[in-house]
């Protein structure tokens, strides 16, 4: 297993889908861009910018559940990639063991987004959709590029409100 990080929520252009990219902690620092659906990157996104909503949403009532019941989430690990579909898993650590369960990436990218617990890929993973993002000869990553980011980040989750999944 390889540990990576959870660089943030983008959305891919022209489709305007949205993916949520980690990176390898050290190694190659490869990148794993990871489609997933616009309520669960505004479920990631609401998380990094630390946003509450008025009543809890799907992933933070999973929070609640998982802290009043005294289970931790141990780290999320992405397992496969089969016919262009991620698998996930989360190892909880509860009273009576450690359990694994399925998950979608996207939930548990959400849900350690939440709880901070370490997001871990598979090596096979990696070797087939992770890249090196290899920057220009001629392009140095700059403070302004690294603010355009951002802002188009936020502007995602300014169009998004809290009430658009509320039942």
């Amino acid at each position: 297993m390889v540990e990576m990080e959870l660089v943030g929520v983008r959305v891919e252009m022209p489709s305007s889908s949205p993916i949520a990219l980690l990176k390898e902690v050290g190694g190659a620092q490869r990148v794993l861009p990871i489609f997933i659906g616009a309520p669960e990157a505004t479920a990631i996104a609401f998380a990094l910018e630390e946003v509450v909503t008025a009543r809890p949403m799907t992933h933070d009532l999973i929070q609640n559940l998982l802290d009043d019941l005294g289970v931790s989430l141990e780290k999320v690990t992405v397992t496969e990639l089969r016919d262009g579909v991620f698998h996930a898993e989360l190892e909880l650590h509860a009273h009576d063991g450690v359990h694994t369960v399925s998950s979608r990436p996207s939930d548990a990218i959400a849900l350690a987004s939440r709880t901070g617990s370490p997001i871990y890929a598979d090596e096979a993973v990696l070797a087939e959709a992770g890249y090196i993002e290899e920057p220009e000869e001629d392009e140095v990553p700059d403070a302004e590029e690294s603010e355009e980011i951002v802002e188009e980040f936020r502007d995602f989750i300014d169009s998004v409100n809290p009430e658009d999944f509320a039942t």
